[in-house]
């Protein structure tokens, strides 16, 4: 089972005030992104710990930022790139567009989010696959035998038969 992690309550006031209203870009994705139209659910201006992120689809573990030109000045980038590798540690995988990325060409910037989200789900169900030990395979002779499952620093969980 999943821990939920319970959210700052000022964190969560302040997602739900940045949803409204969105910048041209945003809006123009969340257009996009939104109902399901690609197949998946995304959330917009959701919280992750302390950080607000602008879209996010949870069946992926896929965060998306939408850069403005404040995100280019030198101290914003490197809080960007901290961030980013924080939240990459965690599990999230990390995408970057800026405003004008969306607002000349918002078929790429979907396609190319789609193309991530799909390869990352399949990536996340195959690793499920080999390493979950909630799946035990059948022992290397296939007439029993004993499974152990061990812990790797990896924080995965790794099958050997013995």
């Amino acid at each position: 089972m999943e821990t939920r992690h319970r959210i700052h309550p000022i964190i969560l006031a302040r997602a739900r005030e940045m949803r409204h209203p969105q910048t041209p870009s945003e809006a123009s994705l969340w257009r996009t992104l939104r109902n399901r139209q690609t197949g998946f659910k995304f959330r917009r201006q959701h919280p992750i710990f302390r950080f607000i992120i602008d879209f996010y689809c949870a069946q992926a573990k896929l965060l998306i930022e939408i850069d403005g030109e404040s995100h280019f000045e030198p101290d914003q980038e490197e809080y960007d790139q901290a961030r980013t590798k924080y939240l990459e540690e965690l599990g999230y995988i990390v995408i970057r567009f800026t405003n004008d990325d969306v607002r000349c060409n918002i078929h790429a910037v979907a396609n190319e989010i789609l193309q991530v989200v799909e390869s990352r789900i399949a990536e996340m169900k195959l690793s499920e696959q080999v390493y979950s030990p909630l799946t035990p395979a059948l022992s290397p002779t296939g007439r029993g035998g004993r499974i152990e499952y061990e812990y790797h620093p990896q924080d995965q969980w790794y099958r050997t038969h013995h």
